[in-house]
């Protein structure tokens, strides 16, 4: 059956027994802002499409496109896709939209990237787009999730940044990378709300608390996540941006996350 939208899987590589990412073909129409989203999915035993929101890892000026995915035993869609090989098809619908783009944010010194578990799909793209770099002294990418297995994702793309031949001398110092973990032993634990409530995060790198003047934040994580981010980004004077309205931080309300 041919599907519609169809793209090429072209790499899969899993990481835990939860979390897998995939690469596919680029349609050649496409063009899209690093950090947003498109519809990808499979057809459905009933005939019809199974699509969910899916965040670009890729960075815009990629050849193919990349997603990081949880697995869900019994998801309607993620229990099937976790199974796709180089060759297969699944379907991409080309109209690419979110909120976790630097059009949304105000000029700003410092760049918080706040994701939890997949949710540093969108990041993997920001990430690696020289916009990025160009706008901001100092970015930090704060990631958290259960097991240290799980931070192996992100880790890998952060690693390999400073050898990237497009940004890699961009970059320079002004990445900070904070990876936490809440269930299994690690060298940083806890949820990077509670660090932020104590102040530890503050101090661990070496900077003041949030502050509006300063300060930008893109949020993507669950839904309990993104509202406690939230809550602490306003507490500190933030306020919160769309692209018709930039402000001081944006949070990514299509996120995959249980139960897909």
């Amino acid at each position: 059956m041919t599907l519609p939208d169809a793209q090429t899987v072209t790499s899969v590589k899993h990481y835990t027994d939860r979390l897998f990412a995939f690469r596919v073909t680029r349609p050649q129409s496409l063009r899209f802002r690093s950090g947003e989203f498109v519809m990808i999915g499979l057809m459905g035993d009933n005939g019809k499409p199974l699509l969910r929101a899916y965040s670009i890892a890729s960075p815009s000026w990629d050849e193919e496109l990349e997603f990081y995915s949880i697995k869900v035993p019994d998801g309607p869609l993620t229990s099937r896709l976790q199974h796709i090989q180089p060759g297969d098809q699944i379907i991409l619908r080309p109209k690419p939209v979110g909120t976790l783009v630097h059009d949304a944010l105000l000029p700003g010194k410092r760049l918080w990237l706040f994701a939890t578990g997949t949710g540093f799909a969108p990041f993997a793209s920001l990430l690696r787009d020289p916009d990025t770099w160009d706008k901001y002294d100092q970015v930090i990418m704060t990631h958290t999730c259960r097991e240290v297995a799980e931070l192996t994702y992100g880790r890998e793309i952060v690693e390999s940044l400073k050898g990237d031949e497009l940004i890699g001398e961009m970059v320079g110092d002004k990445l900070v990378y904070y990876p936490t973990t809440t269930r299994e032993q690690s060298p940083k634990m806890g949820r990077i709300t509670t660090l932020i409530e104590s102040g530890e995060v503050f101090r661990d790198i070496g900077i003041p608390p949030l502050d509006p003047a300063v300060d930008r934040a893109m949020v993507c994580g669950s839904l309990a996540f993104n509202l406690d981010i939230k809550a602490l980004l306003e507490k500190a004077g933030l306020r919160e941006g769309a692209n018709s309205d930039p402000a001081e931080f944006v949070v990514e309300k299509a996120f995959v996350g249980d139960g897909v």
